[in-house]
């Protein structure tokens, strides 16, 4: 949630309970169980891990599309203060772990969700509610598919360097065109700062990407969501 910290203790707590809200209505518009989800509080942000079942395409079109309705009926709410969503999408290992979950695609999401291109387009950008970033595996498996509802024009391919992490990510700004969203990521100040921004580094591009999937939105923090992933065999290193 853009600029959270700004908030004062009291209106943090509202703004916690309108993310739930939006988050719940927006699974149930889309016919998603969030009773089911695996949630993981973090404060002022949630992992959840979803049912196997979930089809990506549900997530990245109807629940997507959802969302950022209810997030403009809520905006519209002049006594509230506004609120304002990066949405990170990755598929891959999500397994549990002692504090939560581990495997490559929490790490992954929490990067892209942190992208700078993505917080350049959402502060450029100041009439959206929700700017979404997918993993290139996702991209081009389920986006380019042609599934109803994912059209792949409308998403801006991205660099993504954050940390130790390299990727490629697609930035999509629902209600904005792509040349908007291109525009709004050549004001990323890291980019600017950085001599081959936009240059193929050394750095491993890598989506650690197997089966599921995992949703991401962050509230100065980040909002995972992921499909479960069982333990691995006796004996066996890899988390599937």
């Amino acid at each position: 949630m853009e600029q959270y910290s700004r908030l004062d203790t009291r209106t943090q707590s509202a703004a916690q309970a309108d993310l739930v809200r939006l988050l719940d209505e927006a699974a149930t518009l889309t016919g998603l169980n969030r009773a089911a989800w695996a949630r993981q509080p973090q404060g002022d942000q949630e992992f959840a891990v979803l049912p196997e079942t979930t089809p990506e395409a549900t997530v990245l079109g109807p629940f997507v599309r959802h969302l950022a309705t209810c997030l403009s009926a809520l905006n519209a709410r002049s006594a509230t203060p506004r609120v304002r969503l990066r949405l990170a999408v990755d598929t891959g290992v999500a397994a549990d772990a002692a504090l939560g979950h581990a495997g490559p695609a929490p790490v992954a999401v929490a990067r892209y969700v942190n992208a700078p291109q993505l917080k350049a387009v959402l502060a450029a950008l100041t009439e959206a509610d929700l700017a979404v970033i997918v993993s290139d595996r996702l991209y081009q498996d389920v986006v380019r598919s042609g599934q109803r509802d994912l059209d792949p024009a409308q998403y801006v391919r991205a660099h993504v360097r954050v940390k130790e992490f390299g990727g490629y990510g697609w930035i999509r700004v629902p209600g904005h065109a792509p040349d908007d969203v291109r525009s709004a990521m050549a004001e990323a100040p890291e980019l600017k700062s950085s001599p081959d921004a936009g240059a193929l580094s050394g750095t491993a591009l890598s989506q650690y990407v197997h089966q599921g999937a995992a949703v991401g939105r962050d509230v100065v923090g980040g909002l995972t969501v992921g499909l479960p992933v069982p333990p691995p065999p006796s004996g066996s290193g890899l988390a599937r």
